[in-house]
């Protein structure tokens, strides 16, 4: 649940858990009104008893509200049952006579009470879309051609001057060894000059 549906979510879901729980011991008579009304946008419910139909409507919503509070239902799955429920109640509002102005659409004062439950249909719209989950886009950033070529040279450039630096090290290295050579070789000769002279003498 996204933390901006959770104000959506609460408000309606507790204002019908309330209402669910509150119908769940309507008398008959009360039951019969509500069924009355409801018979006008669907026609099949006449044929329940009104007790009968006095639950199923205090289940219906219970189970709307629930859905809405409960945080581990996603918010497309609630919009979706929120959206048949306030689908239902503008179509009784539009159906019931009395309800609604001449236009068919505003609501007269007895009406006033079934058009509020509209604002329970933009509600449903807003947690469908934007109830998905958004895809974390990667934004790839590509180096100008010029860049890369500019970089190859430099690398190019920094190896040549080590390669150069080191064969220096080894050259002068190399003469270092070669005159320790011929002064050692330059030692022994003239020692043994010496030990030759002694020998004659």
């Amino acid at each position: 649940m996204k933390l901006s549906h959770l104000p959506l979510r609460l408000t309606t879901g507790a204002f019908i858990l309330n209402s669910g729980l509150n119908k769940r011991n309507l008398d008959a008579e009360s039951a019969a009104g509500l069924q009355q009304m409801a018979a006008n946008a669907f026609p099949q419910v006449q044929d329940l008893d009104a007790v009968r139909f006095g639950k199923l409507l205090s289940n219906a919503e219970i189970c709307v509200g629930l859905s809405l509070l409960l945080p581990f239902i996603p918010s497309r799955l609630a919009g979706l049952i929120l959206g048949a429920f306030s689908g239902g109640m503008i179509r009784m509002y539009l159906k019931t006579p009395g309800m609604t102005e001449e236009d068919g659409i505003r609501p007269t004062a007895a009406g006033t009470g079934l058009a509020k439950d509209t604002w329970m249909a933009g509600i449903a719209a807003a947690l469908l879309l934007d109830g998905g989950k958004k895809k974390t886009k990667v934004k790839v950033v590509k180096v100008p051609t010029p860049v890369k070529a500019a970089a190859a040279v430099a690398g190019v450039e920094t190896a040549g001057k080590a390669a150069r630096k080191a064969a220096g090290k080894a050259s002068k290295g190399a003469a270092k060894a070669a005159k320790a050579t011929a002064a050692g070789k330059a030692a022994a000769a003239a020692g043994k000059a010496v030990k030759d002279k002694a020998a004659k003498n």
